[in-house]
Protein backbone atom coordinates (compact mmCIF):
# COMPACT_ATOMS: atom_id res chain seq x y z
CA UNK A 1 0.00 0.00 0.00
CA UNK A 2 1.03 3.62 -0.34
CA UNK A 3 2.78 5.53 2.44
CA UNK A 4 0.40 6.75 5.14
CA UNK A 5 2.99 8.18 7.54
CA UNK A 6 5.98 9.81 5.87
CA UNK A 7 7.79 10.37 9.20
CA UNK A 8 7.72 6.68 10.08
CA UNK A 9 8.59 5.64 6.54
CA UNK A 10 11.57 8.00 6.37
CA UNK A 11 12.87 6.92 9.79
CA UNK A 12 13.40 10.55 10.74
CA UNK A 13 12.44 12.32 13.94
CA UNK A 14 10.43 15.55 14.02
CA UNK A 15 13.66 17.38 14.82
CA UNK A 16 15.37 15.77 11.82
CA UNK A 17 12.57 16.81 9.47
CA UNK A 18 12.56 20.36 10.83
CA UNK A 19 16.33 20.56 10.41
CA UNK A 20 16.05 19.20 6.85
CA UNK A 21 13.53 21.96 6.03
CA UNK A 22 15.87 24.63 7.37
CA UNK A 23 18.74 23.35 5.23
CA UNK A 24 16.56 23.14 2.11
CA UNK A 25 15.27 26.67 2.77
CA UNK A 26 18.88 27.82 2.96
CA UNK A 27 19.57 26.39 -0.48
CA UNK A 28 16.56 28.26 -1.87
CA UNK A 29 17.67 31.53 -0.31
CA UNK A 30 21.21 31.13 -1.62
CA UNK A 31 19.94 30.63 -5.18
CA UNK A 32 17.44 33.49 -5.00
CA UNK A 33 20.13 35.83 -3.69
CA UNK A 34 22.46 34.94 -6.56
CA UNK A 35 19.98 35.31 -9.46
CA UNK A 36 21.09 37.92 -11.94
CA UNK A 37 22.16 38.82 -15.43
CA UNK A 38 23.79 35.44 -16.09
CA UNK A 39 20.44 33.70 -15.59
CA UNK A 40 18.47 36.29 -17.60
CA UNK A 41 20.95 35.94 -20.43
CA UNK A 42 20.50 32.16 -20.37
CA UNK A 43 16.72 32.18 -20.89
CA UNK A 44 16.84 34.95 -23.51
CA UNK A 45 19.48 33.08 -25.50
CA UNK A 46 17.52 29.84 -25.16
CA UNK A 47 14.38 31.49 -26.55
CA UNK A 48 16.33 33.06 -29.41
CA UNK A 49 18.04 29.75 -30.25
CA UNK A 50 14.74 27.87 -30.18
CA UNK A 51 13.08 30.34 -32.52
CA UNK A 52 16.07 30.20 -34.85
CA UNK A 53 15.89 26.41 -34.85
CA UNK A 54 12.19 26.48 -35.70
CA UNK A 55 12.76 28.90 -38.58
CA UNK A 56 15.58 26.71 -39.88
CA UNK A 57 13.32 23.64 -39.75
CA UNK A 58 10.55 25.39 -41.65
CA UNK A 59 12.97 26.70 -44.28
CA UNK A 60 14.29 23.17 -44.80
CA UNK A 61 10.74 21.93 -45.27
CA UNK A 62 10.18 24.64 -47.88
CA UNK A 63 13.10 23.19 -49.85
CA UNK A 64 12.43 19.54 -49.11
CA UNK A 65 12.07 17.98 -52.54
CA UNK A 66 14.61 15.37 -51.41
CA UNK A 67 13.56 12.94 -48.69
CA UNK A 68 16.76 13.63 -46.73
CA UNK A 69 15.98 17.36 -46.64
CA UNK A 70 12.40 16.62 -45.57
CA UNK A 71 13.56 14.45 -42.68
CA UNK A 72 16.16 17.04 -41.67
CA UNK A 73 13.47 19.72 -41.53
CA UNK A 74 11.04 17.46 -39.69
CA UNK A 75 13.54 16.42 -37.00
CA UNK A 76 14.80 20.01 -36.62
CA UNK A 77 11.22 21.18 -36.11
CA UNK A 78 10.62 18.37 -33.61
CA UNK A 79 13.68 19.40 -31.60
CA UNK A 80 12.53 23.03 -31.65
CA UNK A 81 9.13 21.98 -30.32
CA UNK A 82 10.78 19.93 -27.55
CA UNK A 83 12.86 22.91 -26.41
CA UNK A 84 9.85 25.24 -26.52
CA UNK A 85 7.79 22.80 -24.51
CA UNK A 86 10.36 21.54 -21.99
CA UNK A 87 13.04 24.14 -21.30
CA UNK A 88 10.99 27.22 -22.12
CA UNK A 89 7.20 26.78 -21.81
CA UNK A 90 7.10 24.42 -18.83
CA UNK A 91 9.65 26.43 -16.87
CA UNK A 92 8.40 29.90 -17.76
CA UNK A 93 4.86 28.94 -16.70
CA UNK A 94 6.23 27.70 -13.38
CA UNK A 95 7.22 31.30 -12.69
CA UNK A 96 10.94 30.51 -12.80
CA UNK A 97 11.67 33.76 -14.65
CA UNK A 98 9.04 36.04 -13.11
CA UNK A 99 11.76 37.73 -11.03
CA UNK A 100 13.00 39.36 -14.26
CA UNK A 101 9.73 41.34 -14.57
CA UNK A 102 9.87 40.81 -18.32
CA UNK A 103 6.28 40.76 -19.65
CA UNK A 104 7.26 38.45 -22.51
CA UNK A 105 8.92 35.84 -20.26
CA UNK A 106 6.32 35.72 -17.52
CA UNK A 107 4.18 32.86 -16.19
CA UNK A 108 0.98 34.91 -16.58
CA UNK A 109 1.50 35.75 -20.27
CA UNK A 110 3.32 32.82 -21.89
CA UNK A 111 1.22 30.64 -24.22
CA UNK A 112 3.02 27.52 -25.35
CA UNK A 113 2.99 25.63 -28.65
CA UNK A 114 0.62 22.87 -27.50
CA UNK A 115 -3.11 22.17 -27.59
CA UNK A 116 -3.47 22.70 -23.85
CA UNK A 117 -4.39 26.16 -22.58
CA UNK A 118 -1.56 27.60 -20.48
CA UNK A 119 -3.79 28.81 -17.64
CA UNK A 120 -5.44 25.38 -17.46
CA UNK A 121 -2.05 23.71 -17.17
CA UNK A 122 -0.91 26.15 -14.50
CA UNK A 123 -3.77 24.90 -12.30
CA UNK A 124 -3.60 21.15 -12.98
CA UNK A 125 0.22 21.05 -12.88
CA UNK A 126 1.57 23.95 -10.83
CA UNK A 127 -1.09 23.73 -8.15
CA UNK A 128 -2.68 20.26 -8.09
CA UNK A 129 0.35 18.17 -9.06
CA UNK A 130 3.11 20.06 -7.27
CA UNK A 131 1.14 20.67 -4.09
CA UNK A 132 -0.33 17.16 -3.88
CA UNK A 133 2.53 15.27 -5.53
CA UNK A 134 1.81 11.52 -5.76
CA UNK A 135 -1.08 11.66 -3.28
CA UNK A 136 -3.69 9.15 -4.36
CA UNK A 137 -7.04 10.78 -4.99
CA UNK A 138 -5.49 14.27 -5.13
CA UNK A 139 -2.85 14.15 -7.88
CA UNK A 140 -4.42 13.26 -11.24
CA UNK A 141 -0.95 12.69 -12.70
CA UNK A 142 -0.95 9.28 -10.97
CA UNK A 143 -2.02 7.25 -13.96
CA UNK A 144 -3.86 10.17 -15.57
CA UNK A 145 -7.18 8.52 -14.71
CA UNK A 146 -6.69 5.55 -17.06
CA UNK A 147 -3.36 3.83 -16.32
CA UNK A 148 -2.81 1.71 -13.20
CA UNK A 149 0.61 2.58 -11.74
CA UNK A 150 0.18 1.45 -8.12
CA UNK A 151 -1.62 -1.40 -6.36
CA UNK A 152 -3.62 1.16 -4.43
CA UNK A 153 -5.56 1.68 -7.66
CA UNK A 154 -8.17 -1.08 -7.87
CA UNK A 155 -7.51 -3.50 -10.71
CA UNK A 156 -10.17 -3.59 -13.42
CA UNK A 157 -10.43 -5.94 -16.42
CA UNK A 158 -9.87 -2.87 -18.59
CA UNK A 159 -6.29 -2.65 -17.26
CA UNK A 160 -5.42 -5.99 -18.85
CA UNK A 161 -5.23 -4.37 -22.26
CA UNK A 162 -5.80 -0.71 -21.42
CA UNK A 163 -2.64 -0.12 -19.40
CA UNK A 164 -0.21 -0.62 -22.27
CA UNK A 165 -2.60 0.59 -24.97
CA UNK A 166 -3.47 3.87 -23.28
CA UNK A 167 0.12 4.51 -22.25
CA UNK A 168 1.12 4.19 -25.91
CA UNK A 169 -1.72 6.47 -27.05
CA UNK A 170 -0.90 8.94 -24.29
CA UNK A 171 2.72 9.09 -25.41
CA UNK A 172 1.82 9.70 -29.05
CA UNK A 173 -0.87 12.27 -28.30
CA UNK A 174 0.52 13.69 -25.08
CA UNK A 175 -0.42 17.29 -25.90
CA UNK A 176 -4.05 16.19 -26.13
CA UNK A 177 -3.82 14.48 -22.76
CA UNK A 178 -2.39 17.67 -21.26
CA UNK A 179 -5.13 19.73 -22.87
CA UNK A 180 -8.00 17.49 -21.81
CA UNK A 181 -6.80 16.93 -18.24
CA UNK A 182 -8.22 20.19 -16.91
CA UNK A 183 -11.65 19.41 -18.36
CA UNK A 184 -12.00 16.56 -15.81
CA UNK A 185 -13.82 14.25 -18.20
CA UNK A 186 -14.43 11.69 -15.45
CA UNK A 187 -16.52 14.17 -13.47
CA UNK A 188 -18.38 15.22 -16.64
CA UNK A 189 -19.35 11.63 -17.47
CA UNK A 190 -20.53 11.06 -13.88
CA UNK A 191 -22.46 14.33 -13.79
CA UNK A 192 -20.41 15.64 -10.85
CA UNK A 193 -19.04 18.74 -12.55
CA UNK A 194 -20.06 22.37 -12.41
CA UNK A 195 -21.65 22.55 -15.85
CA UNK A 196 -21.20 26.32 -16.32
CA UNK A 197 -17.51 26.14 -15.40
CA UNK A 198 -17.10 23.08 -17.64
CA UNK A 199 -18.55 24.94 -20.62
CA UNK A 200 -16.12 27.81 -20.08
CA UNK A 201 -13.14 25.43 -19.90
CA UNK A 202 -14.33 23.50 -22.97
CA UNK A 203 -14.71 26.71 -24.96
CA UNK A 204 -11.21 27.87 -23.96
CA UNK A 205 -9.72 24.50 -24.85
CA UNK A 206 -11.61 24.40 -28.14
CA UNK A 207 -10.32 27.82 -29.18
CA UNK A 208 -6.70 26.93 -28.34
CA UNK A 209 -6.81 23.49 -29.97
CA UNK A 210 -8.45 24.89 -33.12
CA UNK A 211 -5.74 27.55 -33.37
CA UNK A 212 -3.02 24.91 -33.05
CA UNK A 213 -4.63 22.66 -35.66
CA UNK A 214 -5.02 25.58 -38.05
CA UNK A 215 -1.40 26.68 -37.57
CA UNK A 216 0.13 23.22 -38.01
CA UNK A 217 -2.15 21.71 -40.63
CA UNK A 218 -3.47 24.66 -42.66
CA UNK A 219 -1.45 27.88 -42.34
CA UNK A 220 2.14 26.59 -42.41
CA UNK A 221 1.46 23.90 -45.05
CA UNK A 222 -0.23 26.54 -47.23
CA UNK A 223 2.70 28.93 -46.90
CA UNK A 224 5.27 26.20 -47.55
CA UNK A 225 3.36 24.94 -50.59
CA UNK A 226 4.12 28.23 -52.34
CA UNK A 227 7.64 26.88 -52.76
CA UNK A 228 8.15 24.77 -55.91
CA UNK A 229 10.19 22.32 -53.82
CA UNK A 230 7.46 21.50 -51.27
CA UNK A 231 3.80 20.52 -51.09
CA UNK A 232 0.95 21.18 -48.70
CA UNK A 233 0.80 17.50 -47.78
CA UNK A 234 4.54 17.13 -47.16
CA UNK A 235 4.55 20.01 -44.66
CA UNK A 236 1.35 18.88 -42.90
CA UNK A 237 2.87 15.41 -42.50
CA UNK A 238 6.14 16.89 -41.22
CA UNK A 239 4.26 18.98 -38.65
CA UNK A 240 2.34 15.91 -37.46
CA UNK A 241 5.55 13.89 -37.03
CA UNK A 242 7.31 16.80 -35.30
CA UNK A 243 4.41 16.99 -32.82
CA UNK A 244 4.64 13.25 -32.17
CA UNK A 245 8.41 13.55 -31.60
CA UNK A 246 7.75 16.29 -29.02
CA UNK A 247 4.86 14.37 -27.43
CA UNK A 248 6.72 11.07 -27.03
CA UNK A 249 9.82 12.78 -25.61
CA UNK A 250 7.87 14.94 -23.13
CA UNK A 251 5.87 11.91 -22.00
CA UNK A 252 9.02 9.84 -21.54
CA UNK A 253 10.78 12.51 -19.47
CA UNK A 254 7.77 13.00 -17.22
CA UNK A 255 7.28 9.27 -16.70
CA UNK A 256 10.99 8.88 -15.86
CA UNK A 257 10.52 11.47 -13.12
CA UNK A 258 7.44 9.95 -11.52
CA UNK A 259 7.01 6.22 -12.17
CA UNK A 260 10.33 4.32 -11.98
CA UNK A 261 11.25 2.22 -8.95
CA UNK A 262 11.73 4.36 -5.87
CA UNK A 263 9.23 7.10 -6.77
CA UNK A 264 6.84 6.62 -3.84
CA UNK A 265 3.07 7.14 -3.61
CA UNK A 266 1.17 8.59 -0.63
CA UNK A 267 -2.32 8.58 0.85
CA UNK A 268 -4.54 11.53 1.75
CA UNK A 269 -3.95 10.89 5.47
CA UNK A 270 -0.26 11.63 4.99
CA UNK A 271 -0.91 15.28 4.14
CA UNK A 272 -3.12 16.02 7.16
CA UNK A 273 -1.30 18.70 9.14
CA UNK A 274 1.69 18.39 6.81
CA UNK A 275 4.59 20.61 7.85
CA UNK A 276 6.96 22.29 5.41
CA UNK A 277 9.61 19.71 6.19
CA UNK A 278 7.19 16.86 5.52
CA UNK A 279 6.20 18.46 2.23
CA UNK A 280 9.86 18.68 1.26
CA UNK A 281 10.34 15.06 2.26
CA UNK A 282 7.35 13.92 0.19
CA UNK A 283 8.75 15.69 -2.87
CA UNK A 284 12.13 14.02 -2.41
CA UNK A 285 10.66 10.56 -1.95
CA UNK A 286 8.08 10.88 -4.72
CA UNK A 287 10.41 11.93 -7.54
CA UNK A 288 13.25 10.41 -9.55
CA UNK A 289 16.13 11.85 -11.58
CA UNK A 290 17.79 10.90 -14.86
CA UNK A 291 21.55 10.49 -15.05
CA UNK A 292 22.77 12.31 -18.15
CA UNK A 293 24.99 15.02 -19.45
CA UNK A 294 24.35 18.64 -20.46
CA UNK A 295 22.44 17.66 -23.62
CA UNK A 296 20.02 15.46 -21.69
CA UNK A 297 19.60 18.17 -19.06
CA UNK A 298 18.78 20.81 -21.67
CA UNK A 299 16.49 18.67 -23.82
CA UNK A 300 14.57 17.50 -20.76
CA UNK A 301 13.99 21.06 -19.62
CA UNK A 302 16.33 20.13 -16.76
CA UNK A 303 13.66 17.71 -15.54
CA UNK A 304 16.51 15.24 -15.41
CA UNK A 305 16.70 16.91 -11.96
CA UNK A 306 13.09 16.07 -11.15
CA UNK A 307 13.80 15.80 -7.40
CA UNK A 308 15.24 19.30 -7.30
CA UNK A 309 12.48 20.62 -9.53
CA UNK A 310 9.85 19.27 -7.14
CA UNK A 311 11.62 20.83 -4.20
CA UNK A 312 11.94 24.20 -5.94
CA UNK A 313 9.50 24.32 -8.90
CA UNK A 314 9.83 28.10 -9.28
CA UNK A 315 13.64 28.32 -9.28
CA UNK A 316 15.28 28.69 -12.73
CA UNK A 317 15.98 25.39 -14.45
CA UNK A 318 19.58 26.31 -15.29
CA UNK A 319 20.40 26.28 -11.55
CA UNK A 320 19.08 22.79 -10.78
CA UNK A 321 22.38 21.06 -11.55
CA UNK A 322 24.23 22.97 -8.84
CA UNK A 323 21.29 22.54 -6.46
CA UNK A 324 21.43 18.77 -7.01
CA UNK A 325 24.95 18.59 -5.54
CA UNK A 326 23.71 20.03 -2.25
CA UNK A 327 20.53 17.94 -2.21
CA UNK A 328 22.59 14.77 -2.68
CA UNK A 329 24.71 15.80 0.30
CA UNK A 330 21.58 16.26 2.41
CA UNK A 331 20.30 12.83 1.37
CA UNK A 332 23.60 11.36 2.49
CA UNK A 333 23.48 13.28 5.77
CA UNK A 334 19.93 12.14 6.60
CA UNK A 335 20.40 8.67 5.10
CA UNK A 336 17.69 9.17 2.48
CA UNK A 337 17.61 7.52 -0.97
CA UNK A 338 18.40 9.70 -3.96
CA UNK A 339 16.56 7.94 -6.77
CA UNK A 340 18.36 8.36 -10.08
CA UNK A 341 19.37 6.31 -13.10
CA UNK A 342 20.10 6.34 -16.86
CA UNK A 343 17.25 7.43 -19.13
CA UNK A 344 16.61 4.04 -20.73
CA UNK A 345 16.70 2.30 -17.35
CA UNK A 346 14.26 4.73 -15.74
CA UNK A 347 11.92 4.68 -18.73
CA UNK A 348 12.11 0.90 -18.95
CA UNK A 349 11.18 0.59 -15.27
CA UNK A 350 8.16 2.83 -15.85
CA UNK A 351 6.94 0.62 -18.70
CA UNK A 352 7.65 -2.49 -16.65
CA UNK A 353 5.47 -1.19 -13.82
CA UNK A 354 2.66 -0.32 -16.21
CA UNK A 355 2.85 -3.76 -17.85
CA UNK A 356 3.04 -5.58 -14.51
CA UNK A 357 0.10 -3.73 -12.99
CA UNK A 358 -2.09 -4.56 -15.94
CA UNK A 359 -2.44 -7.91 -14.15
CA UNK A 360 -4.55 -8.63 -11.03
CA UNK A 361 -2.64 -8.54 -7.73
CA UNK A 362 -2.83 -12.31 -7.32
CA UNK A 363 -0.40 -12.71 -10.21
CA UNK A 364 2.16 -10.31 -8.71
CA UNK A 365 5.06 -11.63 -6.68
CA UNK A 366 5.97 -8.70 -4.43
CA UNK A 367 3.91 -7.66 -1.44
CA UNK A 368 1.71 -4.58 -1.56
CA UNK A 369 3.97 -2.91 1.02
CA UNK A 370 7.32 -3.68 -0.56
CA UNK A 371 7.10 -3.63 -4.35
CA UNK A 372 9.41 -1.68 -6.66
CA UNK A 373 6.58 0.67 -7.64
CA UNK A 374 4.87 1.05 -4.24
CA UNK A 375 6.16 0.79 -0.70
CA UNK A 376 4.83 1.71 2.72
CA UNK A 377 6.03 2.04 6.30
CA UNK A 378 4.68 -1.47 6.95
CA UNK A 379 7.60 -2.99 5.07
CA UNK A 380 9.70 -2.21 8.17
CA UNK A 381 7.52 -4.16 10.63
CA UNK A 382 10.29 -6.69 11.31
CA UNK A 383 12.82 -4.04 12.34
CA UNK A 384 13.26 -3.58 16.07
CA UNK A 385 11.59 -0.57 17.75
CA UNK A 386 13.78 2.50 17.81
CA UNK A 387 15.74 1.41 14.73
CA UNK A 388 16.02 5.00 13.56
CA UNK A 389 18.73 7.08 15.12
CA UNK A 390 22.47 6.60 15.26
CA UNK A 391 24.07 3.24 14.53
CA UNK A 392 25.99 2.35 17.74
CA UNK A 393 28.68 0.55 15.72
CA UNK A 394 29.39 3.08 12.99
CA UNK A 395 28.14 6.29 14.59
CA UNK A 396 26.28 7.11 11.38
CA UNK A 397 22.63 8.11 11.21
CA UNK A 398 20.25 5.29 10.34
CA UNK A 399 17.42 6.49 8.13
CA UNK A 400 15.35 5.21 5.24
CA UNK A 401 18.24 4.17 3.00
CA UNK A 402 19.77 1.96 5.67
CA UNK A 403 16.36 0.63 6.73
CA UNK A 404 15.56 -0.53 3.20
CA UNK A 405 18.93 -2.29 2.97
CA UNK A 406 18.37 -3.93 6.38
CA UNK A 407 14.95 -5.29 5.38
CA UNK A 408 16.24 -6.68 2.11
CA UNK A 409 19.25 -8.27 3.81
CA UNK A 410 17.00 -9.80 6.48
CA UNK A 411 14.70 -11.27 3.83
CA UNK A 412 17.60 -12.61 1.80
CA UNK A 413 19.05 -14.35 4.84
CA UNK A 414 15.64 -15.76 5.75
CA UNK A 415 15.11 -17.25 2.27
CA UNK A 416 18.67 -18.61 2.01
Amino acid sequence: MAITDVDVFAHLTEADIESLAVELDTIRQDIEDSLGERDARYIRRTIAAQRGLEIAGRLMLAASAKRSAWWAGTVTLGVAKIIENMEIGHNVMHGQWDWMNDPEIHSSTWEWDMNGVSKHWRFTHNFMHHKYTNILGMDDDIGYGVIRVTRDQKWKPFNLYGNLLFNTLLAIGFEWGVGLQHLELGKIFKGRDNRDATLVRMREFGVKAAAQLFKDYVAFPAITSLSPRATFRSTATANAIANVIRNVWANAIIFCGHFPDGAEKFTKTDMVGESKGQWYLRQMLGSANIDGGPVMDFMSGNLSYQIEHHLYPDLPSNRLAEISVRVRQLCEKYDLPYTSGPFLVQYGKSWRTIAKLSLPDRFLRDTADDAPETRSERMFAELEPGYAGVDPQTGRKRGLKTAISAVREWRRSRSA
